[in-house]
């Protein structure tokens, strides 16, 4: 009896002793994030991939004015390339109508009669008065030739006047654009703050849920290409998955999107645009129900995100600041079309 009443107490104490170590386990748990840190997660993401959008619309700005200041500084140098030919032909004949100014000077209002009075025979007079009448059609093609060059520097010196203008234009606004990125870029490190991994944990989620989803027709209707996707560039494009995302980068170490496919491109030997606007156009459109491996995608309106479509309705691409390049489902919202590069 008594051994039976000892086996109860321990009975007891042992009951007692897990209901307190199971009232214990939510403390002794990992953290888990509070709903409501979870939902200021997902507010901060919205706001990031707000400034996210603005910050690719500003990558393909920044390379579009830089585009343009290049193509003026290339039109400069020929223009003044053209402009110092012209002034040197200029000097030429203007030379040549100084020299003969002062020939005629020299030979006095009779000069020219008086050498024609000293020839011997009609012959050499014939000969001499042709001879006179050409240096006359020469001058007066050297006077004519001397106001076409003047107008010709005239109208090349505009022309650098205005590629200047254009070339500072684009300096500046290339400049602007970039001190305004680097205030998006500060705003976007602000609002992550502390709550990076919960970010993260929602765009798994939205890869995931991307990845599963159906994609239904749409960025237009286009007749097959003739050639071969570029379907080698996958495999050349994974080997940079994990790579950061940095503004403007065009590799080898980071990559913003365009900078990535044109990257990768160049290494089959495509030159792309640093421009997910201007490579859109570098080779034949795809319908979405004819993409291949090497594909490239494109998101947005205006369009400013591009990525390498991998299949399985996936894509490699580098999503945005404070991410890396990574493959992951494609969300087909704001699908705008794609392209075949050749």
């Amino acid at each position: 009896m008594r051994v039976l009443m000892m086996k109860k107490r321990i009975l007891s104490v042992l009951c007692a002793f897990l209901l307190l170590f199971a009232l214990a386990m939510p403390q002794m748990a990992p953290a888990v994030p509070s709903s409501s840190k979870m939902a200021e997660a997902a507010a901060v993401k919205k706001q990031v991939d707000a400034l996210s959008v603005k910050l690719d619309k500003a990558s393909d700005d920044y390379f579009e004015a830089q585009q343009k200041f290049d193509e003026a500084r290339s039109e400069q140098q020929n223009n003044q390339a053209k402009l110092d030919k012209t002034k040197a032909r200029l000097a030429i004949v203007q030379g040549h109508l100084n020299d003969r100014a002062a020939s005629m000077y020299r030979s006095g209002p009779t000069g020219f009669a008086d050498v024609l009075l000293g020839t011997t025979d009609f012959q050499q007079f014939a000969q001499l008065w042709d001879f006179l009448g050409e240096l006359n059609q020469q001058d007066a093609a050297s006077i004519t030739e001397m106001k076409q060059l003047r107008d010709q520097i005239t109208t090349l010196q505009a022309k650098l006047n205005d590629n200047a203008k254009q070339a500072q234009a684009s300096a500046d606004q290339m400049k602007q654009i970039k001190n305004d990125v680097m205030q998006n870029l500060a705003q976007q490190k602000s609002k992550l703050a502390g709550l990076e991994s919960e970010v993260a944990a929602l765009r798994a989620q939205e890869d995931a849920s991307n990845a599963a989803s159906s994609w239904s027709d749409g960025g237009g209707n286009f007749p097959p290409p003739s050639y071969q996707p570029n379907g080698d560039v996958v495999a050349i494009a994974r080997r940079y998955i994990g790579a950061p995302y940095v503004w403007a980068a065009s590799g080898p170490n980071s990559f913003d999107c365009s900078g990535l496919t044109m990257f990768v491109y160049r290494q089959v030997g495509i030159d792309l645009p640093h421009s997910s606007r201007k490579q859109i156009n570098c080779g034949a459109r795809v319908s979405r129900a004819d993409l291949q491996p090497g594909d490239l995608v494109f998101f947005g309106s205006p369009i400013h995100h591009v990525g390498i479509y991998s299949g399985g309705g996936k894509m490699i691409h580098a999503p945005q600041t404070g991410d890396h390049v990574r493959e992951s489902g494609i969300s087909w919202g704001d699908f705008a079309g794609a392209c075949r590069p050749r």
